[in-house]
């Protein structure tokens, strides 16, 4: 089982109004919002791919080996008021060109675990037993002190390492089970997902027994999608190359890899990310806004958006010699609404009813395994799988289960 590197983090305490509402250094609302929307769009190409959208086509793409890009679409409906029925229920109506049908149904589910970011498992999907070498920066070689070891046999059952996540960059889902008094989500077990061809350009319009309708127009639609070529660097770095695509603010690329122990078992497990600190998980792996990206640029936490390269040093390759699966995402453009507009006299009274929020993010991945490589750049690919011949152990098994692959 390849390990889930899309994994939350807990979000601090933060008030309801705040979760949504794009009102920083400004006067809050008298009262309100009652009701808070938040839509989240991405494009998914790569690994990815695969799996994005769900559905009869996610497992055909499996099984034929995917690589197309695909959408993904999440939304969420907060309220401070309960339903006028006994049964919550919502409606989200798009554009014809979303393909989705007249709307899509937003569920209240009973429970909602919460978002916690997670160690990586090895392949049998189990809590790893080794250790975690932690490297961060892009550059030839990696800089004196790293990397920071962390022993796993250390640490108790269940017990993240200290320190492992970043506590810097939250992740901020907005609404949430916990933080509304209903509340509807979706995807649901409704058989529809965003398709490749679905576009958000136009009005929405949000409807529901708990709330008031919130009414909008989207000017961004889905974002381009990424492609990676990784190859040969100088000193024996990994050189990651891509090409910038619009509307992105910044980039940030994840690695996690591994050696194959005594026995097949996984040993030695890395983990690196292009940050310049040392900063893994929360909000680097989710939706970030342009105004979260930008200082995360200026410290260089986040790659600016005219990056198209970076080196992954020679240490992580030497490291993770079996196993390499990277992540590139690109974070994009936010568009906020919210009714009533702000009163233009600062001291009339300002009752928000609902606000609104669009958050979009373009992701691509690849792995490498023992000479085997899916989801890169069709060239890099191509050349990589010419060389590739049948592996045991680690290589073998990963060749054997994946879609797409011939056993190398």
């Amino acid at each position: 089982m390849i390990p889930r590197l899309y994994v939350a983090a807990s979000v601090g305490v933060i008030t309801a109004a705040s979760l949504s509402l794009p009102l920083l250094a400004q006067k809050p609302p008298d009262s309100g919002p009652v009701a808070r929307y938040d839509m989240r769009a991405g494009t998914v190409s790569g690994m990815g791919s695969m799996t994005a959208g769900g559905g009869m086509g996610a497992m055909s793409r499996m099984f034929g080996g995917g690589g197309d890009a695909q959408h993904e679409l999440w939304l969420r409906l907060g309220s401070s008021q309960g339903p006028a029925q006994s049964k919550a229920e919502a409606d989200h109506f798009m554009p014809s060109g979303a393909r989705l049908g007249k709307s899509v149904k937003l569920v209240t589910p009973v429970s909602e675990r919460g978002p916690a970011d997670e160690l990586p498992g090895d392949m049998s999907g189990e809590r790893p037993k080794g250790r975690i070498l932690l490297y961060w920066g892009c550059g030839e070689h990696a800089p004196q002190g790293q990397p920071v070891v962390i022993d796993l046999a250390n640490l108790s059952a269940g017990q993240a390492p200290p320190d492992m996540w970043t506590s810097r960059v939250l992740r901020d889902w907005g609404p949430t089970l916990e933080n509304s008094k209903t509340f509807g989500r979706w995807p649901a077990d409704d058989g529809k997902s965003a398709k490749p061809d679905s576009s958000l350009l136009g009005a929405h319009r949000v409807a529901s027994n708990y709330g008031p309708e919130i009414a909008f127009s989207l000017s961004k639609d889905f974002m381009a999608p990424l492609s990676v070529k990784a190859g040969s660097g100088p000193g024996g770095s990994i050189a990651l190359n891509w090409r910038a695509i619009p509307d992105a603010t910044g980039y940030h690329v994840y690695l996690f890899g591994g050696k194959q122990g005594p026995g097949g078992e996984m040993g030695d497990m890395v983990m690196w990310t292009s940050s310049a600190s040392r900063d893994f998980g929360g909000g680097l792996s989710d939706w970030l806004s342009p105004a979260q990206v930008s200082p995360l640029v200026r410290d260089n936490t986040v790659l600016a958006p005219a990056t198209t390269s970076c080196l992954v040093p020679a240490e992580v390759k030497r490291d993770a010699p079996d196993f390499r699966f990277g992540t590139l995402a690109a974070f994009g453009p936010e568009e906020n609404f919210s009714y009533p507009p702000r009163p233009a006299d600062a001291n009339a009274r300002w009752d928000l009813q609902w606000t609104a929020r669009i958050r979009h993010r373009s992701t691509t991945s690849w792995m490498e395994a023992q000479g085997m490589s899916m989801g890169m750049a069709d060239d890099e690919s191509e050349a990589q799988e010419q060389e590739c011949k049948p592996k045991r152990g680690l290589g073998g098994l990963l060749g054997g289960v994946l879609p797409g692959s011939n056993g190398c």
